[in-house]
């Protein structure tokens, strides 16, 4: 197992060198974010990312996330060009010595929260979702505005984005996919990169969008779609843990034993009730998912891939990118290594 860290580059507040200081770290799990989506990343940015990174003691091995452009997940009649630009990107990645992408297929929104600032009983503020908070804002007849999401789209861009999505149900979206991952894969094997595809979040339908990567069943369609070990997954246990109805160690043993999970995020949060949850503390005594359950699966299943603490509560004053600080997600790795250091000597390994 090897454990990193999210950084947005040099406009995070978090810096490199707080990245280094946290025990067990080891690498940095980043992206190009000032090209424009669908297009192709120049070498030299990719190699000047990967410089910082080793300059700061740190490696560079898994992206998150190479967007994958919306006329892609349409079917639109520019896809096969973006298509292409995507699998140069792959090419690019594996020479520089990417050995895993983190990418989503979830129509117009990425996560989706109705807060960012939900204040806990012990003054800490975390992301929230709250189902029949966001079925009172209607994109297409009102001035929507959603957390987290304000600066993608103008109001009128996303009105038409989400008009275009009027004839795509799920069966659309999975020969759209399927399409996607006949092309990417094959040169994804041959780059040396495995891709690793993030689960909805949250794991349902919103705004009638259709959402497919949500429990085991889909998953197992999506790896059997293209059935090689290039193709597989990110491991995201708040995005498939929001749904009482996934049953994550179960998914772990099924998915990791057969080599298919390639990176995981970790993180707990509290379900509250139906299609409504609040994201804690990665303790397991904090929220709904049983974290060292969760670890144990991981182990038993041999793997030996990226992991890293995901969303993260705003603590002790912190401000900063919502649900990517650094003191709770610090904290978070630190409780995720513990667990994996005890679990390993549990099964009499060395750590």
């Amino acid at each position: 197992m090897q454990m990193t860290f999210r950084w947005y580059g040099e406009t995070d507040p978090v810096t490199l060198s707080h990245i280094k200081q946290i025990p067990g770290m080891q690498g940095v799990v980043s992206a190009i974010y000032d090209v424009p989506v669908g297009e192709v990343w120049p070498r030299e940015k990719i190699t000047e990312l990967k410089q910082k990174i080793n300059e700061a003691g740190l490696t560079f091995e898994v992206v998150e996330s190479v967007p994958v452009h919306e006329n892609i997940k349409l079917g639109g009649s520019d896809a096969p060009r973006l298509i292409e630009n995507y699998c140069e990107n792959v090419r690019r990645l594996g020479e520089a010595g990417v050995k895993v992408i983190c990418y989503n297929f979830m129509p117009v929104f990425d996560w989706l929260r109705t807060q960012l600032s939900y204040e806990l009983p012990d003054g800490s503020f975390a992301l929230s979702y709250f189902n029949e908070d966001l079925l009172q804002r209607n994109p297409l007849q009102s001035e929507l505005s959603l957390p987290g999401w304000d600066e993608s789209y103008t109001k009128d861009q996303l009105r038409d984005l989400l008009s275009q999505y009027a004839d795509v149900n799920e069966e659309k979206l999975w020969s759209n996919l399927q399409d996607f991952l006949h092309e990417v894969i094959p040169v994804a094997k041959s780059a040396g990169v495995k891709m690793a595809i993030h689960p909805d979040d949250p794991p349902w339908s919103v705004f009638g969008l259709p959402r497919i990567i949500t429990n085991a069943e889909n998953i197992d369609r999506f790896l059997r779609m293209v059935d090689d070990p290039a193709n597989g997954l990110t491991f995201c246990t708040g995005s498939l843990g929001a749904s009482a109805q996934n049953d994550l160690p179960a998914m772990i043993r099924r998915f990791g034993g057969e080599g298919r999970i390639h990176f995981a995020h970790l993180r707990n949060i509290l379900r509250i009730g139906e299609k409504q949850f609040i994201e804690s503390s990665h303790r397991t005594t904090d929220g709904s998912l049983d974290m060292y359950e969760i670890v144990k699966s991981l182990v038993d299943c041999g793997f030996d891939g990226y992991i890293r603490p995901d969303h993260g509560r705003m603590i002790w004053g912190e401000q900063g990118r919502f649900g990517y600080g650094l003191y709770d997600r610090a904290l978070g790795a630190t409780y995720l290594n513990g667990l994996w250091e005890a679990i390993q000597k549990e099964r009499g390994k060395t750590v």
